[in-house]
């Protein structure tokens, strides 16, 4: 694998539920809403359960996820391809917490920031006025 070693970790307030933040990240159909511009590939199950394998891609970057763990408060991915390595989500009641470490030439660090930004957009905008 081409790159470097990079490892980021962020934790950040999210105005909203836990049931909505868990529903953001373990719903595919929720993922591909607010992952722009990662794309995800098609014939994903509603629900992202361990054991499942599937790719996204930022740009023409593929990259391969397998899910480790997927429980209430937790999803783990391992990944390969374009990142060799893991992103680990963790979530609560009005928070979020992501953790990403591996091997690439992709800027981590950026793509986690505004991943989470995304996130907290999508969330702000489900919520009633």
């Amino acid at each position: 694998m081409l790159g470097n070693f990079q490892q980021s970790h962020l934790r950040i307030e999210i105005d909203a539920p836990e049931a909505a933040i868990r529903e953001s990240l373990l719903h595919s159909s929720q993922l591909r809403q607010w992952l722009w511009p990662q794309r995800l590939s098609a014939g994903l199950p509603e629900r992202l359960e361990t054991g499942l394998n599937f790719t996204s891609w930022v740009g023409p970057i593929a990259i391969a996820h397998q899910v480790d763990l997927a429980e209430p408060y937790c999803l783990r991915l391992l990944l390969s391809q374009g990142i060799d390595g893991f992103h680990e989500w963790m979530w609560g009641e009005g928070w979020v917490q992501s953790r990403i470490e591996g091997i690439t030439a992709l800027p981590l660090g950026l793509g986690q920031t505004l991943s989470l930004l995304r996130l907290k957009q999508h969330l702000a905008s489900r919520q009633p006025t």
